[in-house]
């Protein structure tokens, strides 16, 4: 990527930031990278930083003993705050866990170049999103077609 190559933009849903800033999954190095060295821009809403602070704090997740102050303010560093879609985005895709709706519509409003989650019911749109414009890929994914660049 050179230097006048703007940064590609990803939507990370809540469990793959879990995997990332909570689990320390070893698959979740390649998207730390990535967003730490600003050659891709996490986008994000104030909604989706809502949701993880709630997971986060809810009790489910202490036997990890997450630190929740080192996670949001390591989310407030490398993420870039948007607005949400005002409206819904033209032909947008329905996903049927409308938890995940607000990724796959961010995704589509600000044309990111992925959307990365290990969702099934967001990984079944898939198909459909690709003529959008929209790749959904797990991690894993992403990183075997980030290596091929």
């Amino acid at each position: 990527m050179t230097d006048r190559t703007p940064p590609l933009a990803l939507v990370v849903d809540t469990n793959v930031v879990l995997d990332w800033l909570v689990f320390r999954d070893p698959s979740s190095l390649p998207l730390a990278a990535a967003i730490g060295d600003r050659r891709h821009r996490w986008i994000a809403t104030a909604a989706m930083r809502q949701e993880l602070e709630h997971v986060l704090t809810r009790g489910n997740l202490e036997r990890w003993q997450p630190d929740v102050a080192s996670i949001l303010a390591t989310w407030d560093k490398l993420s870039v705050a948007v607005e949400a879609p005002v409206s819904p985005p033209v032909n947008p895709l329905r996903c049927t866990d409308p938890d995940d709706q607000k990724f796959l519509d961010l995704a589509l409003q600000t044309g990111a170049d992925a959307l990365l989650s290990r969702d099934r019911a967001v990984l079944k749109l898939a198909g459909r999103a690709r003529p959008l414009g929209l790749r959904i890929l797990t991690p894993a994914t992403w990183a075997q077609t980030l290596a091929a660049l």
